[in-house]
């Protein structure tokens, strides 16, 4: 059965993903996928949030076993989701941290 969405993944959140130990590797790809099901928060089970940051595009955040965070956009039109960046938890929480403050 397909997937509402098609997922792509930056090459820049690919080559964090990929310097990971392979358990996380696999972990984060697993759950970035699961956005082609449902990638708008409040509609399916899973950490997602809207981002409400300046900038051209939208931005919403999806933790990953609280260890992780990615960073993507949503073309509701072309049904696709778009993972811009993947990392930290922590370094998630202080760049959209720093966001707020400047918003």
């Amino acid at each position: 059965m397909s997937q509402p969405f098609s997922v792509f993944i930056s090459r820049k959140a690919l080559r964090f993903i990929d310097n990971l130990p392979d358990k996380s590797q696999r972990i984060i790809k697993e759950k970035c996928l699961t956005l082609g099901g449902c990638p708008f928060p409040g509609e399916d089970p899973g950490d997602k949030e809207f981002l409400d940051i300046p900038g051209p595009t939208e931005v919403y955040r999806l933790h990953i076993s609280r260890s992780y965070t990615a960073f993507y956009g949503i073309s509701a039109d072309d049904k696709i989701v778009y993972i811009r960046d993947v990392m930290v938890i922590e370094q998630a929480h202080n760049l959209y941290g720093r966001f707020r403050k400047s918003g």
